[in-house]
């Protein structure tokens, strides 16, 4: 259920709330181009700066508007683990499918504490629970072994998001884990990667734009096609790439923005990309077809 092409979806905001009718219509383009799975309030979805109404909003949005076609995996993760609890118990009784958990932010805590803030929120809820490693933006990272003992001691906890950009740290966590636990991708340059040592999907950014292209990359690797599956990932990596040249998810909402998917206005202290980074975003939105040359 939750393998595939995964979206990480953006939050569309106009006149400083957030766009739902947008939203709406994002999720209805990710569902008719393949994808598997949305995520709503990850860092794509600029999570941080949402109010708990707008949180909880966003979540209860997309739950409604993909009406049981696609799983939702919620981003209901904090750096307080009573807020995380309150946001995971929120999205159970709304209908999301799972929830995405993200370590703790700022705080640091040991790999103990780790442990137990993923435990309590286990604890709280009988939904499906996806770890979310992103020491870039965490601080911390979430070690293999911590993983694996909450694989072993949470039936609920069922896989992880890896976004430490380490190969090794994730087969070592293949390795450590059930052979039942979930791998995915949190890099879209290495879903392909990822892949080879047995993972199972990508929680993608870059889908917000191509999904149709990140939905056949899995394919055609589920179905033994190698050389097809290389030739689409290195078709799309200068697109991937310039999803990273500022701040996730400048680029990506700028895209959108360009492409008439959605506004692409942010909510500081995110803005607006420098001006030589959006003529590189420009041109790699040209390189790929998505925008016409003149």
């Amino acid at each position: 259920m939750f393998k595939g092409s995964i979206v990480a979806i953006a939050t569309p905001f106009k006149d400083g709330g957030v766009d739902e009718a947008t939203l709406k219509e994002l999720v209805e383009f990710q569902i008719k181009n393949g994808t598997f799975g949305i995520v709503p309030c990850g860092t794509t979805g600029e999570s941080p700066t949402l109010s708990t109404a707008e949180h909880e909003r966003v979540i209860e949005v997309c739950i409604k508007a993909a009406n049981k076609r696609v799983p939702i995996i919620a981003g209901t993760g904090s750096n307080s683990t009573e807020e995380a609890v309150a946001l995971t118990k929120h999205a159970a009784a709304a209908g999301a499918n799972a929830v995405l958990q993200v370590s703790p932010y700022y705080n640091r805590p040991t790999q103990k504490g780790l442990y137990l803030h993923f435990k309590e929120i286990a604890n709280s809820v009988d939904i499906p629970i996806i770890l979310y490693n992103i020491a870039g933006r965490t601080g911390v990272n979430i070690e293999p072994a911590t993983i694996a003992q909450l694989a072993k001691d949470c039936t609920n906890i069922i896989g992880v998001k890896e976004a430490s950009g380490s190969l090794d740290q994730m087969a070592t966590i293949k390795h450590l884990c059930p052979d039942h636990f979930l791998l995915l991708s949190g890099d879209d340059a290495l879903t392909l990667p990822v892949l080879s040592i047995g993972g199972v999907g990508v929680i993608s950014v870059v889908a917000n734009i191509v999904p149709q292209a990140v939905v056949s990359l899995i394919d055609v690797f589920n179905k033994g096609d190698l050389k097809k599956a290389q030739a689409i990932h290195y078709k799309l990596l200068p697109l991937i790439k310039s999803m990273f040249i500022e701040t996730n998810p400048i680029p990506v909402k700028t895209a959108m923005g360009l492409l008439g998917l959605c506004s692409p206005d942010l909510r500081l202290p995110l803005c607006e990309m420098q001006e030589e980074n959006l003529t590189k975003l420009k041109k790699a939105l040209k390189s790929y077809g998505l925008l016409k040359t003149k």
